[in-house]
């Protein structure tokens, strides 16, 4: 029997609008590019989300990767404020999935960054029973240890969770935890697949 289902945030919750956010910001088509190549598309955005480098660390791994646009990397990185937006639907889907009589809870890979400049797109926490961002544990998925972390500290039962991610390696290690998975396009798509098993 389905419990606790458990929610990765960005795209999911809410909107990782990274081209949006580079487009907003002024910069054309090629640049938006050549930014993202070093930022969001590089193994670097993976520390960021990790938590152990400082904000210093992160920006200067961007500009390492292509030095000749630093100006431009932190005009778009010094603050990131619009980067991750809330999706309408995100608070009244938990209320109703509480009103079922089922717990919900976060795993999100989510810098200490976008959640302090982002912070509007996080007004769905205090609707959920609790949950990791990944930078306070220094884990990201699909590392088994931060779903193993989730589960030992909540006292979740694994069988008893289905996990959303937009992101399929994600779903397959929550998976080869015991975990039910849903690879998350649309919220329709995953209300019908939620219903498969058994949340009604």
């Amino acid at each position: 029997m389905i419990k606790n289902i458990i929610f990765d945030i960005g795209n999911v919750l809410a909107d990782f609008r990274w081209k949006e956010f580079l487009q907003d910001r002024g910069f054309d088509e090629e640049m938006v590019a050549r930014i993202a190549k070093a930022s969001v598309l590089s193994p670097v955005w993976f520390e960021l989300d990790r938590g152990k480098w400082t904000d210093e660390e992160i920006l200067q791994g961007f500009v390492d990767a292509d030095p000749e646009i630093e100006k431009e990397l932190h005009l778009a990185f010094d603050n990131v404020e619009g980067m991750v937006t809330i999706r309408d639907y995100a608070i009244p889907w938990l209320q109703e999935l509480k009103a079922k009589g089922l717990k919900v809870w976060y795993l999100s890979n989510f810098s200490r960054k976008a959640e302090r400049d982002c912070k509007e797109s996080l007004a769905f926490l205090p609707y959920m029973d609790g949950g990791i961002l990944s930078y306070k544990e220094q884990l990201i998925k699909p590392d088994a240890a931060i779903y193993e972390l989730l589960l030992e500290r909540y006292g979740l039962v694994a069988e008893e969770c289905v996990f959303l991610d937009d992101t399929l390696p994600n779903v397959e290690a929550a998976k080869a935890l015991g975990i039910h998975g849903i690879h998350f396009t649309t919220k329709d798509q995953a209300e019908r697949e939620l219903r498969e098993f058994g949340v009604n």
